[in-house]
C-alpha cells in the first residue's frame, strides 16, 4: 500500500494556559485512523519527575514518536536538573539533527510551572507571547479560544476546559474527554 493511499493518524489538541501563577496543560483522549474513531481515552497528557523536579508535557502526533521524545526529554531534565529551556534545547538540537530522531512525527507542550514551551522537530523552542499556546488539528481553535478567555475572571483550569470544548465542537479529530495536569509556578 503506497503512502498515499494509507488513510493517515489525525488529530488530538493540546493547550498549555499560564494564569495566576499555574500552569495548565489539557489533552483530549480521540486517536483516529482516517474517518474512524480508534480509541476515545487516550492519555495525551503526562506528568515526569526527573530527579524531584515536576514537568508536565502534552503532545500531539505519533504516540510512539512522542513517548520516544518524552524518554529523551526526561533524560535531558535528568542532567540539567530544574532548567527546562535548556533541556527542551538540547532536546530540540537532537531532534533536529539526528538521522533517526528527524523522522518522528510530534510537537511537545511542556511546562515546570514558571516556563511554557513547544518544543517542534523543526528545532523550534518557542515560549507563547499571550500565556497561551496549542497544537494539534484543534489546536488553533482551542489557541483562539483560550486567548479570547485570558482576560475574564476563568482561572487557567478552567480557561483550558473551556478551549477544549470549543475546539472539540469544531474539530472532528478532537473529543471532549481530557487529561488535565496542573502544576504552579515554584516557589523562589
Amino acid at each position: 500500500m503506497a503512502n498515499d493511499d494509507f488513510p493517515g493518524w489525525h488529530g488530538t489538541t493540546i493547550i498549555g494556559v499560564r494564569k495566576g501563577g499555574k500552569v495548565v496543560i489539557a489533552g483530549d483522549g480521540q486517536v483516529s485512523l482516517g474517518q474512524t474513531v480508534i480509541k476515545g481515552t487516550a492519555r495525551k497528557v503526562r506528568r515526569l519527575s526527573p530527579g524531584g523536579h515536576d514537568v508536565i508535557c502534552g503532545f500531539a502526533g505519533s504516540t510512539a514518536d512522542a513517548f520516544t521524545l518524552l524518554e529523551r526529554l526526561e533524560k535531558k531534565l535528568e542532567a540539567t536538573p530544574g532548567q527546562l529551556a535548556r533541556a527542551s534545547v538540547e532536546l530540540a538540537k537532537d531532534w533536529r539533527t539526528d538521522k533517526y530522531l528527524q523522522k518522528l512525527e510530534a510537537m511537545l507542550i511542556v511546562s515546570d510551572g514558571d516556563e511554557l514551551l513547544v518544543i517542534t522537530g523543526a528545532g523550534d523552542v518557542l515560549e507563547p507571547e499571550h500565556e497561551v499556546t496549542a497544537i494539534g488539528s484543534g489546536g488553533n481553535y482551542a489557541l483562539a479560544a483560550g486567548r479570547a478567555l485570558m482576560d475574564s475572571d476563568l482561572d487557567a483550569e478552567a480557561i483550558a476546559r473551556k478551549a477544549m470544548a470549543i475546539a472539540s465542537d469544531i474539530c472532528v479529530y478532537t473529543n471532549g474527554k481530557l487529561t488535565v495536569e496542573t502544576i504552579e509556578k515554584p516557589k523562589s
